[in-house]
Order: C-alpha cells, then sequence, then structure tokens
C-alpha cells in the first residue's frame, strides 16, 4: 500500500488566454461571519453561497463543538439554529482554526466574552503568525489570553471575566483586529469604540447590522454598545473578489483573452484591485451592480491588455491587502517598473508574501527588490521555472496564472491549501482555458 501524499504541487504549461463565464467561491471573509453571528442569534439564519473550504469549515466545527446546530453545509447553503449570545457551551477540546487567522482572531474577540475557558490552536504556519494584536487590546478590555512566546498560537482564553468597552485607536490598519474587538464590544459594558488608520473591509459592521446590533460610525470610528441581541437571517454570499483577482489578473496578462466573472462583492473596503489594475491599463468593466445581502455585487467584464507600471497609491493598500500575489503578477508583465510602500502586513500574512513572490519572481527571470514595507519589481518576460509557495494559498494560485504570459513551464510547490479558500479553483481554471494539472507527490 503505498504512502499518502505529502505535498501538492501544480504543473502549468505556458501560454493561452482565458474565457467564458465564471462564478468563484464564495467570499471567505462573509462566509466565516454569516458562520459566527448565525451562530450567536437567535432563531433560524439561512446562508446560500457559502465558500466550503477548509478555513470556513474549521469556523463551522469550533461552533458545533461549542453546541451549535447546524445543517449543511451542500452546494453553498447553511442552516444554523442560532444559540444566542450566551448560549454557547464549553468545547471540550482545543478549537482547531487550520490555516485562517481570521477564524483565530475573530473567535479570540467572541471567547473572550464567555462563561467558560476555551484554547485557539492552527496548522503550523498559524502558528506562527502574532496574536498580540487582538490579545493586547482584548486585555485593555478585562480579557484574559495566554499565548507562546512573541503573542503566538495557541491563545488560552480564560472565560468569566468582566470586558469594560474601551476606545482604541489601532495602530495598523486590520479589519480583523477591528472586528476582534467590536465582537467582544457585544460582551462588554458599555461602548467599545475603534478607530481605525486607514479604512478596512467593513463586512463586520455591515452583517451586525444585517443582524439588528446598532453600530456606530462617525469617519473612521466605529463603536457598539453591549448587552444587545442579534435576530437571525438570510444571508447571500458574495463571490470573494479575492478568488475572482487571480482571474482578473489571468485574464489581463493573457492577449486575446476576454472573461466574465459574476456575482463579485465590490465591497467599496476591497475594490482596491478593481482600482489598482485600472491604473495599469487594465481593460476592466463593472457590470449589473447591484446589491445582495447588504453587500454591493456586480459583474466583472476583464480583456487582455498591455499594462503598464505604476506606483501604487498608499491609500490602495488596504484595500488591496490580500490581493497583491496576484498583483505582483500583473507588475511582473507591465512595461516599465511598480512600486509598492506602506505594506508591511504583507510580511505576517500566510507567509512573508514580500520575500517569497519576490523570491519567485526572480525564479521566474523578473527583477523584484524588497523594501522592508514593500516592493519595486521591473516588468519583463517571464521565463519557465519552478516556485515554491510556502504553502500560502494566495501564492500558488498566483503564480499559476503567471503560466498564461509565461515562456515555458511554471511548477508550484506546496500548493495543498489553495482548499483553504479556493477548493474549485483548478476545476474552474481549466474551464476558463489554464492548462493546470495537479501533482501530488
Amino acid at each position: 500500500m503505498s504512502a499518502p501524499a505529502t505535498r501538492t504541487d501544480y504543473k502549468v504549461a505556458p501560454g493561452g488566454r482565458l474565457e467564458g463565464r465564471l462564478r468563484v467561491a464564495g467570499d471567505k471573509s462573509i462566509s466565516h461571519r454569516s458562520v459566527m453571528l448565525g451562530a450567536l442569534a437567535e432563531g433560524v439564519t439561512h446562508v446560500n453561497g457559502l465558500l466550503e473550504g477548509e478555513d470556513v469549515l474549521c469556523t463551522l466545527a469550533a461552533f458545533r463543538a461549542m453546541g451549535v446546530q447546524a445543517k449543511g453545509p451542500e452546494q453553498g447553503r447553511l442552516t444554523i439554529q442560532g444559540a444566542g449570545l450566551h448560549g454557547l457551551r464549553p468545547p471540550a477540546q482545543p478549537l482547531d482554526m487550520g490555516n485562517s487567522g481570521t477564524a483565530m482572531r475573530l473567535l479570540a474577540g467572541i471567547l473572550a466574552g464567555q462563561s467558560f475557558d476555551s484554547v485557539l490552536i492552527g496548522d503550523e504556519s498559524l502558528s506562527k503568525r502574532p496574536m498580540k494584536r487582538v490579545s493586547e487590546p482584548l486585555g485593555q478590555m478585562g480579557a484574559r489570553i495566554d499565548t507562546r512566546e512573541g503573542g503566538r498560537p495557541p491563545l488560552r482564553i480564560h472565560g468569566r471575566q468582566t470586558l469594560r468597552g474601551i476606545d482604541y485607536i489601532m495602530p495598523v490598519a486590520s479589519a480583523q483586529v477591528k472586528s476582534s474587538l467590536l465582537l467582544a464590544g457585544l460582551y462588554a459594558q458599555g461602548d467599545t469604540v475603534v478607530t481605525e488608520p486607514a479604512p478596512t473591509r467593513d463586512h463586520t459592521e455591515r452583517m451586525l447590522r444585517g443582524f439588528g446590533y446598532t453600530v456606530r460610525t462617525d469617519g473612521k470610528r466605529i463603536g457598539v454598545h453591549g448587552g444587545g441581541r442579534l435576530t437571525a437571517c438570510d444571508i447571500d454570499v458574495p463571490a470573494d473578489i479575492s478568488s475572482a483577482t487571480f482571474f482578473l489578473v489571468g485574464a489581463a496578462i493573457s492577449p486575446g483573452s476576454e472573461l466574465m466573472l459574476e456575482h463579485v462583492g465590490i465591497n467599496p473596503t476591497r475594490i482596491g484591485v478593481i482600482n489598482i489594475l485600472k491604473l495599469m491599463g487594465a481593460d476592466l468593466a463593472i457590470e449589473n451592480a447591484r446589491a445582495a445581502g447588504g453587500e454591493p455585487v456586480a459583474d466583472l467584464r476583464i480583456r487582455g491588455s498591455k499594462l503598464k507600471g505604476i506606483r501604487i497609491p498608499e491609500d490602495q493598500v488596504p484595500l488591496a491587502i490580500d490581493e497583491f500575489p496576484a498583483l505582483f503578477i500583473a507588475a511582473a508583465c507591465a512595461q516599465g517598473e511598480t512600486v509598492l510602500t506602506g505594506a508591511h502586513e504583507l510580511r505576517v500574512k500566510e507567509s512573508d508574501r514580500i520575500a517569497v513572490m519576490a523570491a519567485g519572481l526572480k525564479r521566474l527571470g523578473i527583477a523584484a527588490q524588497e523594501t522592508p514595507d514593500g516592493i519595486v519589481i521591473q516588468g519583463g518576460t517571464l521565463s519557465g521555472g519552478e516556485v515554491d509557495s510556502h504553502g500560502d494559498h494566495r501564492i500558488a494560485m498566483a503564480f499559476a496564472m503567471s503560466a498564461l504570459a509565461a515562456t515555458g513551464p511554471v511548477t508550484i510547490r506546496d500548493c495543498k491549501n489553495v482548499a483553504t479558500s479556493f477548493p474549485d479553483f483548478v476545476a474552474l481554471a481549466q474551464r476558463a482555458g489554464l492548462a493546470v494539472e495537479v501533482i501530488n507527490v
């Protein structure tokens, strides 16, 4: 009996183009939050379009371990019988967040307000990621959270603490930190107010309002008052703009491509990738804009075009923070130099995305110079070659699309974690025209 595969690689043939109509995976950020708030609401929440990736399934498993009843997911449909804000039960063992920083940081805020102790663990990658950014402000609210050296997981959260609302000025723009504190604020005495230095995705605020909870917004200040309740509702999850980005970039860099991406979330706090690609000269149109479950959505039409290098505006960085691996591929195929600054956050994602992308681009013949908070990329011709994704799902998918503009085959190592955010990536990419082969090693 042969041993099971320990690594998944992609091998992508060079050239080709992307065509057709696709609906990519459901938005991961909204999927996480729909499970969390549905579990904490009173009544039955129906979710349609849920991302059935490993990250979201970890969140769902955690709430099931705390006594929440849920049916599904099946073809994106999930029914949650809410337990109410104070109806969770003590889990029998540590809650495994897998690869998901979003799940760990947001759950830390929720669990800080519970009447029982809990432990949050993750995989090797997540266990290296910094959690002080949530554990320290939660501590200011009265939470007791123990971490490993350097503020890293596991997180041991002591229940039965009295939380007090705080007025917190975030040193770094982070939707995960903001959301963690607002969710803890549901359990706190008084007002919890978060001031963000730059706009970040506002899915938590929108969804709290959808569940009937009052959220006050005054410029950069967002606040909630503790002691309210969440009322179940129906949620239609848009297609994930982060997942759509790989196809936007793939079509943009391959002459003759024309792709329509359907029902994509275009939340104003997430459209940095659209703005940046347009600045680079991409032939990208927003069509049939509409609302779905309180979130703006549209169909995105993208055609192959000649891109130009730009200096990326720093005010767009928080609006595109997860999309930069793919945008670096666009920069590699553009004419001239692309400069990114103000993106230090990329160094503490699933990998150091600046270092890993720079190394991969160099392996494919592109001049890429790291800076402390960004990168300088000289557009050129991508050669074939082998790159290492370091287990980072977004880097794996970005380099898969790079083959469309490469002169030889591109092999990407360590792609198993693509299943955390986009389990149907390979099938959709093949359907659109990408010649990608999955190799289990």
